[in-house]
């Protein structure tokens, strides 16, 4: 039930990771500041915790980018992750980036940066290094086409569902209240202005005096009830402006999971290995029938996971080829009959497994014939928007970098009162007009 006033501070809509986390470090900066507590937040959430994109991601927790912002953003929250593994459910077993002479120079970048912020990994570079290093951890490994590995000793995943449970407990420890079934229909202003000065639900009217929007893919509709434009011109890198761009564009995110005992997925001293992401140029067939599959650049993740039983990962999502407006949101994830993975990922996706090490070559019948996928907003350079908006109104559009970035609600509370965030600052939405726009990389993966 709503509050019997129907007034709070601060409500925030979406209990996933980037609606959680603010609350739960609002609740706290509140607290030390002497300007309230906990008591003063209310998170609604139109189905329940972590029942969108933040309950079914792959949870992998990297600082892997070629953007400058993007690496010091993700420093921060692994430092996040790292501050309580145990309630977050974060296995910090590192990140390995291989990569195709293509992306030589890139990945060499990364590297540098990640010195530059003290972020530990090691970089090697020339295949017959990359090969005998990568067999040093798995005694089968045989990808082609790599110069390149990016060792990161941080990061790592964490198990999705329980660590957004933690994370509400956590919130809930500090007072905030979640509230699960409310759904968000329309926003209240002021008389006579734009400010936004309360939250319009299926179970009433809420009025605030600060709203945070953390609702991930469905970030466009709630765009849509705050009247913002749907198209907006854009200036890009080289100077030219691009008119009339759509805001938001969706992509179908390919996830699936191998059902072998998991152990099999372990490395040469029987430990857990990192997260293995492989982008490379070499020809992948199929490992059923041998029939040609990729020829340009493709890209796989994968790593054993005991919480989902198996060899788990996914690879390069495909846009969804139709307006944001006509892309049906709901039902979302499993529940889609739209968006979910089929045939192709799967020999796809096995075929790239037995690619990378021969323990997997064969094994596509062992493959967990279960419901998977989602999709994701994207914005125009694929990167988020941290920004406020009607005044009153902060949204966070994180463009599917979500599950990792657990430590923007830290910075997203700061800001709330008053604390102007350097790390968030190159996300704001006047980028777009000023052609201040994120660099883009030669990965095969629209988010790196």
């Amino acid at each position: 039930m709503l509050p019997p006033s129907n007034h709070v501070k601060y409500v925030i809509i979406g209990a996933g990771v980037h609606g959680l986390s603010t609350a739960y470090h609002l609740a706290l900066e509140l607290e030390a500041k002497g300007k309230g507590s906990g008591r003063d937040i209310l998170v609604i959430d139109k189905s329940g915790i972590a029942a969108g994109a933040s309950g079914i991601a792959c949870g992998v927790v990297r600082n892997n980018y070629f953007q400058p912002a993007m690496r010091e953003l993700m420093a921060e929250c692994v430092a996040i992750w790292e501050s309580d593994a145990a309630a977050y459910h974060y296995h910090p077993v590192g990140y390995i980036q291989l990569s195709p002479e293509a992306m030589h120079a890139d990945v060499a970048s990364i590297a540098e940066q990640q010195r530059d912020i003290g972020y530990d990994s090691i970089f090697i570079e020339g295949a017959a290094a990359c090969e005998k290093y990568m067999k040093g951890i798995f005694h089968d490994w045989q990808a082609k086409g790599i110069t390149s590995v990016l060792h990161e000793k941080k990061g790592g995943y964490a198990n999705n569902r329980a660590s957004m449970i933690g994370l509400a407990e956590k919130a809930k420890g500090a007072g905030v209240r979640i509230i699960e079934g409310v759904k968000v229909v329309g926003f209240q202003t002021g008389s006579n202005s734009g400010v936004v000065t309360g939250v319009e639900t299926t179970q009433g009217k809420i009025t605030c005096d600060a709203i945070v929007v953390g609702a991930g893919p469905w970030v466009s509709e709630v765009w849509k009830m705050l009247e913002l434009p749907n198209r907006i011109d854009v200036c890009g890198l080289d100077g030219k402006l691009h008119r009339d761009v759509p805001m938001w564009t969706f992509w179908c995110l390919e996830e699936g999971t191998l059902g072998v005992d998991p152990s099999l997925g372990l490395t040469n001293d029987g430990t857990m290995p990192p997260v293995i992401h492989v982008d490379t140029d070499a020809p992948l067939y199929s490992d059923v029938d041998g029939k040609l599959i990729h020829d340009k650049m493709w890209g796989i993740y994968y790593k054993p996971d005991f919480n989902f039983h198996g060899i788990q990962g996914g690879s390069m999502p495909y846009r969804i080829d139709k307006p944001a407006e006509s892309v049906a949101v709901d039902p979302y994830g499993t529940q889609s009959k739209e968006f979910v993975t089929g045939e192709r990922f799967r020999e796809m996706w096995c075929s790239a497994l037995a690619f990378c090490q021969k323990r997997y070559v064969g094994k596509i019948g062992q493959w967990k014939e279960e419901p998977s996928g989602g999709i994701g907003a994207f914005t125009p350079d694929s990167f988020p928007v941290f920004d406020r908006f009607r005044e009153s109104v902060y949204v966070i559009a994180d463009s599917n970098h979500g599950y990792k970035m657990l430590g923007v609600g830290k910075l997203v509370a700061q800001e709330l009162l008053g604390t102007q965030s350097r790390l968030l600052e190159p996300f704001r939405m006047s980028r777009f007009a000023t052609g201040k726009l994120h660099p883009t990389s030669n990965s095969p993966f629209p988010w790196s």
